[in-house]
Order: C-alpha cells, then sequence, then structure tokens
C-alpha cells in the first residue's frame, strides 16, 4: 500500500495526484483493525439513532416541497468562494451547494451520521478514521463525488484555505485511498475531536478548480453535490439558490423533512433597520429578533396585526458564546489586566441593560453559560482545579479563586464602579492629570472603539452603537479620550482581520462540544495569524493546554472538567466587556411558513435549523 504524508503540513499538488493515480490501480492489502464500519459517530458514547433509522427526529418527514423563502443579510459581497480568506463572501454558498461526508446533528451534543459517507470506521483511541463514499454520491453536474475529490478538497482547504481549516489539518500524519470509495486520515497525535472533524469538512469538485488559483476569491459558482445549486447572482446585492431536482440524496433518511424550499433568495441590504423596514413591507420573509424591548413594543405593525406574519420564540439548551467590547491586548493600552478589569467596572451592565433590554436578558457570566460547561462559581474544586494548578503562577487573578463580574448600578452613573477602575488604573499607573488620564510618560489614555456599520450576527448596528455610545460617556469621566469609528463590512472584516483595532465589537458562538477550533479562538499560535479568530490576541501557554486537555479528553466528565477550566481562564483573562444572552431565539415570519414546532432541536436556532427544517404552505 503507498500511503500519502503530509510533509510540513503542505503537499505537492502534482505529485500528489499522481499517486492517488497510482494507488487507485494498486490492489491494496487491506488494514487489520479491530474496528468496524458504523453509520454514524458520536464524541463520547454512542449515536442516538441506531442504524436504520428513518428520519432525523426533529424534522417533519410530511413536509412539503416547494415555494420559495425570501431572506436578508447586512453589507454587501463580492466573492462566492467562503473557504478562503480573501473577499467578502456569500456564508450561505457554504450551507447550501456543497455537502460533507457525515450530517451533524441539531439533538446531540456532537454526533455525526453518514451524508456522502455511507460508513465511518476508527480505532478506540481514535488515532485515524476511514470513511467509505455512497456509490450513488453524485455532484450537481452529474458526476460522481470521488475519493478524489474528497482528498483534493482536504490537502488544498489545509493550506490554501481559510485558517480556521489549518489547524486541524496540521494533524493530520497521512491521507490515504484505502479501496475504490474508501480514504482513511491517520493522525499525528491523540484528539478524539479529529476523528469528528475529518467528517464536515466540505467537498469540492476538483475537476472544476484545476489550473485555478484557490485561495483567490471570485464570482465563479462552485459546483457541489448538496441539494441546491446556485441560480442567480447579483454581485453586492442578492443571490439565489435552486433546489436540485436531480439531487443524489433526497432519499436519504437523514434528508427526510429537510431541504423544503425549491427556491432560497438572500437580499442584501446596507443595514440591518434597512433589512427590518424590508421585513415590515414583506420583502423578506424572516426577521431575527435581537431586541427584547423592541420585540415587545414595536412588533404592531400591518403585516403583524393583520396576521400575514407570526411571532415565534424558540428555545434552546446551548452555551451563551461570548458577546460584547473586546480590547486587543496586542496594544499596550490593554496588554495590563488591571486595565482591562478598570474597563470593564466603567461599562455600567445594570444600567446599560435597563436602557436596551429592558433589563430582560441575563448577563453573560461565562463562555459556556446556560450548559454544564459552564464553571461554577467560587473557588475551583476537584479535578477543575487539578488541571489549573500547574499554571497557578501565571493565571490571572480569580482564575483559581473565582472570578464575577460587577453588578453595576441601575442610575446612569456607577460611582462605586468607577472608584474601583480609578484604584485599579493608578495601580497599572495611570493619573488623571488636568482632567485626561496619562501614563508616566504623559501619554494620554487615548483609544479606537471599531464598529462594523452593517451590524453583526447578533446586534444591529445601532444596538451596538447604543453599547458603545453609552459606554463612552463613562469613560469620559475617567479622563479617558475614546473615539467610535463606524466602518463598511469589508473594511471592518480587512481591519479586524489584521487586528488593526483597539476595542471592537466581539460576538463569539460556541457549542455543547468545543474541541479543536478553540485553537483558532484563543491559542498561542493564532494569536498573530491574521484572518484568526483569536481578535483579543490572548497568547496563555494555561489556554493551550486546557484546550489539549478537551480534544484529549476520553471521558465525558474529564471533557467538562477541561471546558471549565478553560472558562475559568477565559473570563478571569478580562478580554471582553461581557453583555447579556437570550437563551430564546425571536423570530418573525410569514405566516405561510413553518418549522416543526413541537420537536425544537437541543441546539433550537443554529445553523442547520432555518432555512433546512422550514417549509411553506398555501395561505389559507
Amino acid at each position: 500500500m503507498r500511503i500519502f504524508r503530509i510533509p510540513n503540513k503542505c503537499a505537492i499538488r502534482r505529485g500528489f495526484f499522481a499517486l492517488t493515480a497510482l494507488v487507485a490501480g494498486v490492489a491494496a492489502m487491506p488494514l487489520t483493525s479491530l474496528a468496524e464500519p458504523v453509520h454514524g459517530i458520536a464524541m463520547y458514547g454512542k449515536p442516538a439513532l441506531e442504524d436504520g433509522f428513518e428520519r432525523l427526529p426533529y424534522a417533519n418527514p410530511d413536509a412539503p416541497k416547494g415555494g420559495t423563502i425570501r431572506m436578508a443579510e447586512p453589507g454587501s459581497f463580492d466573492s462566492l468562494k467562503p473557504w478562503i480568506l480573501r473577499g467578502n463572501a456569500v456564508w450561505a454558498v457554504g450551507v447550501h451547494v456543497p455537502e460533507t461526508l457525515m450530517y451533524r446533528s441539531l439533538d446531540e451534543p456532537f454526533t455525526l451520521y453518514g451524508l456522502l459517507a455511507e460508513t465511518v470506521e476508527t480505532d478506540e483511541s481514535r488515532s485515524w478514521v476511514e470513511f467509505t463514499l455512497r456509490p450513488e454520491a453524485r455532484f450537481s453536474d452529474g458526476s460522481p463525488v470521488t475519493v478524489e475529490d474528497v482528498m483534493w478538497s482536504y490537502e488544498t482547504m489545509g493550506t490554501e484555505g481559510h485558517p480556521r481549516y489549518l489547524a486541524s489539518w496540521s494533524k493530520v500524519a497521512s491521507m490515504e485511498k484505502t479501496g475504490p470509495r474508501s480514504v482513511r486520515f491517520t493522525f499525528t497525535e491523540p484528539d478524539r475531536e479529529m476523528v469528528m472533524l475529518m467528517g464536515i469538512r466540505p467537498i469540492l469538485k476538483m475537476a472544476q478548480w484545476e489550473g485555478k488559483d484557490f485561495a483567490q476569491s471570485g464570482l465563479e459558482p462552485p459546483i457541489g453535490s448538496g441539494p441546491y445549486v446556485i441560480d442567480r447572482v447579483d454581485p453586492g446585492r442578492s443571490i439565489t439558490f435552486r433546489r436540485n431536482p436531480d439531487y443524489w440524496g433526497n432519499d436519504l433518511p437523514i434528508n427526510r423533512g429537510r431541504n423544503n424550499f425549491d427556491v432560497i433568495r438572500y437580499d442584501y441590504f446596507g443595514d440591518a433597520n434597512a433589512m427590518f423596514e424590508a421585513f415590515k413591507a414583506g420583502v423578506i420573509d424572516i426577521w431575527r429578533e435581537l431586541s427584547p424591548r423592541k420585540w415587545e413594543l414595536e412588533f404592531n405593525f400591518p403585516l403583524i396585526t393583520q396576521g400575514k406574519a407570526l411571532k415565534a420564540e424558540i428555545p434552546n439548551r446551548r452555551p451563551s458564546g461570548m458577546m460584547g467590547l473586546a480590547m486587543n491586548t496586542r496594544n499596550p493600552l490593554f496588554a495590563d489586566w488591571r486595565v482591562r478589569q478598570a474597563m470593564i467596572e466603567a461599562f455600567n451592565f445594570q444600567f446599560i441593560n435597563a436602557a436596551l433590554n429592558a433589563g430582560a436578558e441575563p448577563r453573560i457570566s461565562s463562555y459556556f453559560s446556560n450548559s454544564d460547561l459552564a464553571m461554577t462559581p467560587g473557588p475551583a474544586e476537584g479535578r477543575v482545579l487539578d488541571l489549573l494548578q500547574p499554571y497557578a503562577a501565571d493565571l490571572p487573578p480569580g482564575a483559581i479563586e473565582g472570578y464575577t463580574l460587577p453588578e453595576g448600578d441601575n442610575r446612569p452613573l456607577d460611582r462605586a464602579g468607577l472608584l474601583r477602575a480609578v484604584t485599579l488604573l493608578e495601580e497599572a499607573g495611570w493619573r488623571v492629570e488636568n482632567g485626561v488620564l496619562r501614563n508616566a510618560d504623559g501619554r494620554p489614555f487615548r483609544f479606537e472603539i471599531l464598529l462594523n456599520q452593517s451590524g453583526s450576527a447578533m446586534r444591529t448596528a445601532s444596538e451596538t452603537q447604543q453599547f458603545a455610545d453609552i459606554y463612552v460617556e463613562s469613560l469620559r469621566k475617567l479622563g479617558m479620550e475614546p473615539r467610535i469609528t463606524l466602518l463598511d463590512a469589508a473594511q471592518f472584516i480587512q481591519r479586524t482581520n489584521n487586528f488593526e483595532f483597539d476595542m471592537t465589537w466581539f460576538e463569539r458562538a460556541l457549542s455543547l462540544s468545543p474541541g479543536n477550533e478553540q485553537m483558532l479562538y484563543w491559542s498561542v499560535a493564532s494569536a498573530d495569524q491574521p484572518g484568526s479568530r483569536n481578535l483579543m490576541g490572548i497568547k496563555s501557554p494555561a489556554v493551550d493546554a486546557m484546550i489539549r486537555d478537551i480534544v484529549g479528553s476520553e471521558s465525558r466528565e474529564d471533557f467538562i472538567a477541561a471546558a471549565q477550566a478553560l472558562d475559568r481562564i477565559l473570563i478571569s483573562g478580562r478580554y471582553v466587556i461581557p453583555v447579556s444572552f437570550s437563551p430564546t431565539s425571536r423570530l418573525a415570519h410569514s405566516a405561510n411558513l413553518h418549522y416543526p414546532e413541537a420537536t425544537t432541536p437541543l441546539y433550537g436556532d443554529w445553523p442547520g435549523f432555518l432555512p433546512e427544517l422550514w417549509w411553506q404552505e398555501a395561505e389559507k
């Protein structure tokens, strides 16, 4: 057997494909293993659904096919390749056009079932994983999905794709074709999650990109094997996906009740206010409301009162993630934890939450709030303490002893919080002189808060600016000189990708099964890597160690302990000034759109829920 090994995390493409062709023509001896091919795999334990299941438990198998759903996005786009760093891509291309070897259930923390792959196989230690493709799998042009397409996709995205693919690719020691429809990945180190990650990488058609620079952005419609093809593109303004009537996977049990619309259209608007007005006018079909105050007070327009649109509240049991104003610790101004704590003290959450959210939402007090992965109050104990103790000397105050965010005041001015901030700033070498906060060198405390004028996934532009505006008034009372800069989406992405900011709005959704992606979010290696998600510039060996413990955990108990330990380091690191979160999604939608209300999945309104599980019925 010939094996393709990964040299220096990068392969020479021509040599790789010559080797693949050679392997395809050689009868290879089977690798001995105690493992057996199975229909699905879970991070811990066994999949909830047995082999031969009829459908996903949260999908409606009787959902009618047909109709159109019109959705909205803020900003613009100039690329149809969401798998690379360059360009401002249509993220929905990655959702509707290509497929992955396995499909992730929304009703389990981290379980995969076969999609392009008929079976998955691994050993007890999960040092390797092997997938066998379904013989009927086809791209939208009718050509078969081959092992060569799989290997090319993994190698190309791992070496030329977005940084989110690089970390896991670096852990692949070898990739080999083990049969006409099977491919095996062997890993460089113990990592239970790698088996899962190899199942959820997008598979593209190799022949489409031969002779082209994959890393360059562009508007060439990618060929995928998914249920939809790109129908129309109005660059920067709209994109329409049309359901492929010849989609190879129509009859798979995992697809029953999914992918119901004939047409999915995304229109792009200048900002969230324009999107909301479009919904009120009936131009788009879905509006996800993030403000509880607005949800209660402003949804009395004709579309709602006449019953042409409905309000739905969809609960979830997933972690809150982190959202708020992030400080860039690459800037010496925010390198001192005492300064960062002072910035947190100056943020009067109680008053801001009452003013903007009617006090209806709880504050994010943990990166994993709303789940059993969240750190427990008070000092670290048991297994969590054991994990943190070797790094005690370098941990931020509160990581072991316990850390709690300040409560704030119900009045506009939180005098107690500002006094604590002044004390911390003085300890860090800052003094007020003639009304201006300066350090020993006379440098004023001057910085920029960078905001996206198109808003974000979880907040409108007006909401993020309201947070910043109220906050700035408190900071000025400390003698600071903050300024707010609004940029269009493209400029905002360019600057944050290159860490050219002091403070910015930050959002990071987290799942019930954190793993290797945490390295991209918080690791030392990602801190200076352009395009990484580590906006704050976290460089903590203890963080890296906790992430390794997460992905290397052999039991659910050890996994939870490692996640709670990581949570303690991140929250006590004081990198983000947290705001509130909602354990319920608020969706207003056209009355002829429906979703499976009685079987809402564990993750609730999460990627894979809308529009995949929804359907349209004729208006009565």
